[in-house]
Order: structure tokens, then sequence, then C-alpha cells
């Protein structure tokens, strides 16, 4: 918790708390004036003084006006004070996801997280504020009414006040288990979600139903064991908010004997009723609900964000040769496996297209080469190494993937292209670009320095920006998981033979058939084994590669072809 605190108090902004601060001065004004008001008019009132009365009165209005414009300003202030954390959580979350190339729980904490962080924050600084206000001017409007009426009022609310924080240790340890609950729905139900396709062609629909719906229960029963300590919460506002009316009604004899007033005891149970009650009530539903969401919220962002650098294990790749011993994989340990003892080697200069039906496992084999997803059984090697062996960077460096759908961000076209290589010059951009097909697009768009939004472009055109950007990457091993499939046939070529005249290696998960025409070797995946082979060859023996080409091209197209010969050999 002193972690927390210290980056609320380290982030906020001295000069925005200062005004929110002094903004907070006029409304003390009401607080400390309305009791008192109440006890002079009620005693101006029961001795025939009614002017005096209304005087009372005029000036608890005149104060209430003028806490009024205090509030209007302190509200103008808060968002001065607040967005900069919001802002520097989100880059503390995204640079952390980055640095360890783990996104597990980290849309939760982008998207859900540090907005509880923000709105949570900002409810306790007005609540802090308000109940600081609050007290302030009703322990100053007490004493100036009597101080026994002060010393019968204020101990037993700030017993109830000490009393609250008693039951905060068993809220914080059920708020981690909420969002401990949270991030794990998220995970599974993300995973869930990217293998919709492999899931619905083996089968898997029960599995990945229960592997949603075991978080979900968890989720539920977190939060419904947070709601049992509202219960305690009620107890300590008993004693703090009600006991001193209590007291107080109790001592009133006593106090009568002592020469207080009617009016004073009326002001008295003013502040009780319509002070220090409404802000204990607020103050302690704020420390008890927002305040452990934000302290555990924000220490689990922290925790996860700022982590340090993962150690090397001292393994490099030598080349970048993928290699898959009897690898296997299934979406959990009842399901179906998507690939069962796949044997594959992707040589240096290799130019590899896999071709199968929709679902069958050519987007997760994609993720495997490229070490995104583990196996469930077998080996994978990447130049020699396990990708699991790699940093980050190392793993960057060896391969980058395009997928289908094509990640373009808000910035300059430049930004976009340089995102996997940073040091590129205008002429590798350039060159870059023309390769791949893409030029032309950027000229249109108006050059390497033009802003764009992913909104603005096509998904053809973001499809040719990030093949510009993986094309100029450094990885000499390209995996494209149908990331030509939103451009025309003569396009998709430009951009294939660009990757395959590379220097390095290109897998491509295919989606025409001519990109299986122009690869040197084709992988077809049917569910219970593989084929490999050449386009020629796989026409021969495997009747599943001949019915997907007729399906892409029909058969007229495939005799054209094969009359043609435009098949290189496998090695």
């Amino acid at each position: 918790m002193k972690r927390e605190l210290q980056y609320a108090v380290g982030a906020v902004r001295r000069r925005s708390a200062v005004l929110l601060a002094a903004w907070s001065v006029p409304e003390i004004l009401p607080t400390a004036c309305y009791g008192l008001a109440v006890a002079h008019a009620a005693d101006a009132f029961l001795g025939g003084r009614v002017e005096t009365g209304l005087a009372w009165l005029g000036g608890l209005l005149a104060a209430a006006v003028l806490g009024a414009v205090g509030a209007r300003q302190v509200y103008r202030r808060l968002g001065e004070l607040v967005e900069p954390v919001r802002d520097d959580l989100v880059r503390k979350v995204v640079s952390g996801a980055l640095r360890t190339a783990c996104a597990d729980g980290a849309v939760a904490r982008l998207n859900r997280q540090v907005e509880i962080v923000r709105d949570t924050f900002a409810g306790l600084v007005l609540v802090v504020r308000s109940f600081a206000v609050t007290v302030i001017g009703v322990v100053v409007g007490l004493l100036s009414l009597d101080p026994l009426v002060a010393a019968l009022v204020v101990p037993p609310f700030l017993l109830g006040f000490l009393l609250s924080f008693g039951v905060l240790g068993l809220a914080a340890t059920r708020v981690r288990a909420s969002l401990r609950a949270d991030e794990d729905l998220t995970t599974s139900a993300g995973m869930a979600f990217a293998g919709v396709r492999d899931v619905a062609a083996t089968g898997a629909e029960g599995f990945a139903a229960g592997l949603v719906g075991v978080p979900i229960a968890a989720h539920a029963a977190a939060e419904r064991s947070l709601a049992k300590v509202a219960a305690l919460r009620t107890l300590c506002f008993a004693v703090g908010g009600w006991l001193p009316l209590v007291v107080l009604l109790a001592a009133a004899p006593w106090l009568t004997d002592r020469g207080v007033s009617t009016g004073t005891l009326l002001g008295g149970m003013t502040y009780v009723l319509l002070g220090l009650q409404p802000a204990l009530n607020t103050v302690m539903s704020a420390l008890g609900d927002s305040g452990l969401r934000y302290v555990v919220t924000l220490g689990r962002v922290l925790d996860m964000s700022e982590v340090a650098e993962p150690r090397s294990l001292g393994q490099l790749p030598t080349g970048h040769q993928v290699r898959l011993r009897r690898v296997s994989f299934a979406y959990g340990p009842d399901a179906a496996p998507v690939l069962h003892d796949l044997d594959l080697v992707v040589g240096e200069s290799d130019h590899l297209a896999v071709v199968g039906p929709s679902g069958i496992g050519k987007s997760t084999l994609a993720r495997l080469i490229c070490g995104l997803l583990p196996p469930t059984d077998g080996k994978i090697l990447l130049g020699g190494v396990p990708p699991a062996a790699l940093l980050p960077t190392e793993l960057t460096g060896s391969r980058v993937l395009i997928p289908q759908e094509a990640y373009v961000f808000t910035g300059t076209i430049l930004a976009n292209l340089v995102y996997l290589r940073p040091d590129a010059t205008e002429a590798q951009v350039r060159a870059a670009t023309e390769a791949v097909g893409a030029a032309g697009l950027v000229d249109r768009l108006g050059g390497p320095a033009t802003v764009i939004r992913p909104s603005d472009l096509s998904a053809g055109e973001r499809q040719l920006l990030a093949l510009a950007r993986a094309y100029l990457s450094p990885a000499p091993l390209a995996v494209l998981d149908e990331a030509t499939c939103h451009l025309d046939p003569e396009a998709e070529r430009i951009a294939e033979e660009a990757f395959a005249n590379r220097r390095g290696s290109l897998v491509v998960v295919a989606h025409r058939i001519s990109s299986a025409v122009r690869a040197r070797r084709v992988l077809v995946l049917d569910g219970s084994r593989a084929a490999i082979g050449n386009h020629t060859s796989l026409l021969a023996t495997s009747p599943l590669y001949a019915d997907l080409v007729g399906h892409w091209a029909g058969p007229d197209v495939v005799r054209t072809e094969l009359a043609e010969d435009q098949i290189q050999p496998a090695s």
C-alpha cells in the first residue's frame, strides 16, 4: 500500500493540487455555519427576535452560495489532477507489454484496470477533500457552539471512523481475488475467441465453454465474497454516525442543567445529522470500496507493468532454419489435437505454402513457428534454439509474422514502416515500399511524413503497409498468414515474390491457389495427417489438395498450370 500511496502523491501535479485545496476553503464556510446559524436562529425565534433569526438564516444562505462557487471550481480543477495519472498508467501498461512481448492480461489492465484506477483516484480525491472540509467545518462550528457538545460528539465519531479501517485487510484480500478472477476470465475468453475456427473444426465447443465457464464462476464467487464486507461497514457506521446522536440526546438533561440552550442542542444535532453522518458514510464507502480497488488495482498494474527485463538463457539462433519434431497442439487437455505428430523443416532459403480447409490449423501452425504458442507435445527449433529460450528482442530479430488483420496505428506512414527497424534509412524505406508494391500507396497518401489513421485506410491498404514494414524488418524468416487476402492477385504476386527473393525464408498461409503455385514446396493439412510436396506431385497424390485447387481455380485453370509446367522441383 505504501508504494501505491507514494505513486499517487508523486503523480499529482503540485499546482493543480494547490488550486484544488484553495477552492475547497469556501466550502468550509457553509459547513461551519449551518449548525451555528440553526442554533442562533432557533434561540432568536424562541425569544421573539424574528428579525435576528431571519438574519442568521440569510447569512447561512449567503455562505451556501459562496460554497457552491467553490465547489464549481473544484470540479473544474479535478480533471487537471486526474488525467495525467491515467495517461502515465497507460504508458506503463503499454511499455510493459512491449518489453515482455506478453499481452496476457494486458487488455484487462489497459481497458478496465487503468479506468478503475482513474475513476477511483478521482473519487477518492473528491471524497477525502470533502471529508476533511466537513470535519474541519463541523469541529469549528461545535467549538463555537459549546465545547461540551463537541466533547460528546467528536470522540464516538472518530471511533467509528477508526474502526472502519479494521475491515480493510479482509476487504483487500477479496478485492485482489476479484481482480485475479477478472484477468483469468479475460485471458480464457481471449484464448477461446482466438481459436474459434480451430475449436469449431475439431468439435471442441464443450471444452471451450468449460474453459471460459470456470473463470466466470470464480469471478462471480469473488464478487459475492466482496459484497459481504459491506455488512461490517454498516456496524462501523452505526458507531461513528448514530452513537454521537444517541450520546447527545442522552446527555441533553445534563447539558441543559449547565446552561446549554435548546438552540445549541438543536445545532449540535444538525451538525451530526447533516454534517458528520453523510461525511462518514461517504468516506467509509469510498475507502472500503473505491480505496481498496484503487490500491489493489494500481498495485496489480504496477506489478505487471514495471517488470524487469527478462534474462537471456545464453542461447542464440544459428541461422534461421525452422525444425518441427513430432509437434502436436491442442487447445486444452481434452480437446482433439489441431496438429498431430507433425515433422517439418523450413530451410534457410525455403519458400513454403501451407494450405488446407478453413479452421484446420494453418494459423495455429504459423503461431507455433513464430514462437507465439508453445506446442502441446514435440519440439520446435528456430535456428537450433527453442523460441522460448529467446528474449523478445532476439525473437523479433529472427522472424516476422504478418497476420490477416494488418496492424496500422495512428501516426506517420514512416513511423508505421520503421516500427521493426527504427534505424532504417530513407532509401531503405523507399526500396521496401517499391519491392512489395506499396510505393504508389505511400505517394498517393502524401508521402512518408503523412499522418494516417487506421479507420481512413481500406483493409488492402493496411495490408500493403504491414507488408512493407515486415519486408523492412531485419528478421530473415517471414510468415505471411493470409496477409494478402485483401489484395488483388497481381498485388499479391508482387508482394510474395518480393519476400521470396528477399534474403531468408518465406512461409505463406495460402489464400489463393497462385500462392501454392509460386511456392517451392506445399504443405497440405487435413486434420489427421500432413502431405508435403510441390504443386504437380500433390495434384497426383493428395485428393484434398486436388479438391482445394479445383475449388480455388476451377479445372480449366489447373490443366493450364500443369501444361505450362510452372512449378520448380522441391528440394
